[in-house]
């Protein structure tokens, strides 16, 4: 087991982005189970990392742009769960990092290295392409 607590590069602001936004939907199902979602926005911070570079596929039918990446936060980022009773869950949570959406599919423990630390495993939501930044 590593000995080695990164918390304060990780919280640095050389590496630590503060633009992070993360859009939870909590969803609730009335007595007919119909469910209703309950959007939030919250701002968080976190060390954003390249996962899959962006990459354009083309096939006959049209293109498919797609990427990821992986932030290392303390923001408690959710791949998706049940909720405190069976009549209400939360989605997976999307986050904004320099104007695309991300979705997070999956959430590791990173304590190893800092308390309280969590990597997410985030997903390019499909998009256009876009205007490239350059």
């Amino acid at each position: 087991m590593p000995f080695l607590d990164v918390t304060e590069v990780l919280l640095d602001p050389d590496f630590c982005d503060t633009s992070l936004v993360c859009h939870r939907q909590i969803q609730t199902l009335d007595e007919d189970n119909f469910a209703t979602n309950v959007p939030q926005d919250i701002p968080f911070s976190g060390v954003v990392t390249v996962d899959r570079a962006l990459e354009a596929k083309r096939m006959a039918a049209g293109q498919n742009t797609n990427g990821a990446i992986l932030i290392v936060t303390q923001f408690r980022l959710t791949q998706g769960k049940p909720g405190m009773d069976a009549s209400t869950r939360l989605d997976a949570d999307i986050v904004t990092y320099d104007g695309r959406d991300y979705r997070v599919t999956f959430v590791d423990p990173y304590t190893r290295y800092g308390a309280g630390f969590v990597q997410a495993h985030c997903e390019l939501v499909d998009f256009d392409g876009g205007t490239p930044d350059e």
